[in-house]
């Protein structure tokens, strides 16, 4: 009996004879990143570098996050929350710095902290150039470790996106503050913060047309105070009036004029930026001496040097002194007294970068593929790669371009 085979049936018989393609493993650039977060112990800070959310995030894309017992509790998060999100809750600083090559902190580790941590690895914080000395970084450089200041680093468009966070929340905080030691009950002058009808208003000096000056300015005007803004940049001095309206005096700093807004001021805000790592000084015990008793600082510049001659840092439990009768409030995290929302400010800014580095091969490829991000790398494998640090503390200095050439 013959069997008739189909044409069909043929083509699908040889079909399935055909070797077939397959695909490939590729390989992929990819690195798991270990990250730690340790729990902050420096001048009362409460923030913390990641939320529970975000190191969800970080976790559910393959990477280790570990965070030390107690990290969060000054931004009222739980451990429970962080091990919820999948992190590992370590219960000693050794037991924390030995489990991961990335440290995210806020404030600079210290000296003992900076021992524990593992040689050649990547550390996130803060820089505060002006409470750190040469013997600080030759730790760092000792150890091999690549120091990434989060004040430096800049974005894709060359802004400074923790700057601009931090800037903001202080701004915003600055007039609560003023307010809060304006009013009767804490010894102040007795003066509601703005204006009501039939009362002149409150007088406001603010000295740096920045970020701060900006929020500062806006939250002020709103309250119906009086405002004046001084800046050395005319650029941004413009850029200020146009963004709030005519209403707000501007000038570039000159001493006249200065020196008699400051007498008449309920309030001054010192919100200069450094160029160079250190704050300008522009206001002199003489033109402090001057200003009106119970009068108000906010150096909101403390943490660079201070822009008032009388400034010294201060503490959250102890942040305000007189001098020359004017209270001086010069408490250099001023965002940690909102440390919930800083917290997550800060979150939305490092988590997408840690992100892209796993990406990318790791921190170190990130470093050298996104230059904006290179700004913020101030010591690299034993140097200082910052030339400001070098020149202030007289100490060694290399380019770090020259460690991206060496690699190619």
């Amino acid at each position: 009996m013959k069997i008739e085979i189909s044409s069909e049936i043929k083509a699908l018989t040889s079909e399935a004879l055909k070797t077939k393609e397959q695909l490939l493993a590729v390989e992929s650039k990819g690195k798991k990143l270990s990250i730690c977060i340790p729990r902050e112990i420096h001048l009362q800070e409460n923030r913390l570098a990641l939320s529970p959310e975000a190191a969800a995030l970080l976790v559910n894309n393959g990477h280790e996050v570990c965070v030390e017992a107690g990290a969060g509790n000054g931004a009222k998060f739980t451990d429970k929350e962080f091990s919820e999100a999948g992190a590992k809750i370590c219960y000693s600083p050794e037991e924390l710095y030995k489990s991961g090559d990335i440290v995210l902190k806020i404030n600079p580790p210290t000296l003992e902290e900076i021992e524990m941590m593992e040689q050649g690895s990547t550390l996130i914080s803060a820089l505060h150039l002006t409470h750190n000395n040469a013997d600080y970084f030759n730790h760092i450089n000792r150890k091999k470790i690549t120091g990434v200041s989060i004040e430096l680093i800049e974005d894709v468009v060359g802004s400074m996106p923790v700057v601009r966070a931090m800037s903001e929340i202080a701004g915003n905080t600055v007039l609560l503050i003023a307010a809060e030691y304006l009013n009767s009950r804490n010894n102040g002058r007795g003066i509601i913060m703005g204006g009501v009808t039939g009362v002149p208003p409150t007088k406001i000096v603010i000295i740096g047309a920045g970020t701060v000056g900006e929020y500062s300015a806006r939250n002020a005007l709103g309250l119906g105070a009086e405002v004046k803004v001084f800046d050395n940049h005319l650029y941004k001095l413009r850029r200020m009036k146009q963004r709030l309206g005519n209403q707000l005096f501007t000038s570039t700093i000159d001493h006249a004029n200065l020196s008699d807004a400051l007498q008449r001021a309920d309030v001054v805000i010192g919100a200069l930026r450094a160029e160079d790592g250190i704050a300008p000084c522009v206001v002199s015990e003489e033109m402090v001496a001057e200003m009106k008793p119970d009068s108000i600082i906010i150096d909101v510049s403390i943490d660079q040097g201070g822009c008032f001659a009388t400034s010294r840092p201060t503490t959250h439990t102890d942040p305000v002194f007189k001098k020359y009768d004017v209270i001086h409030y010069c408490v250099p995290n001023i965002a940690s007294r909102v440390a919930h929302t800083a917290t997550t400010a800060l979150s939305n800014i490092l988590t997408p970068m840690l992100l892209r580095s796993g990406e990318v091969g790791g921190m170190e490829e990130f470093i050298f593929n996104k230059d904006w991000f290179m700004k913020g790398v101030y010591s690299f494998k034993g140097s200082v790669t910052n030339k400001n640090i070098a020149r202030i503390l007289n100490l060694k200095y290399k380019d770090l371009a020259l460690f991206k050439m060496a690699r190619f």
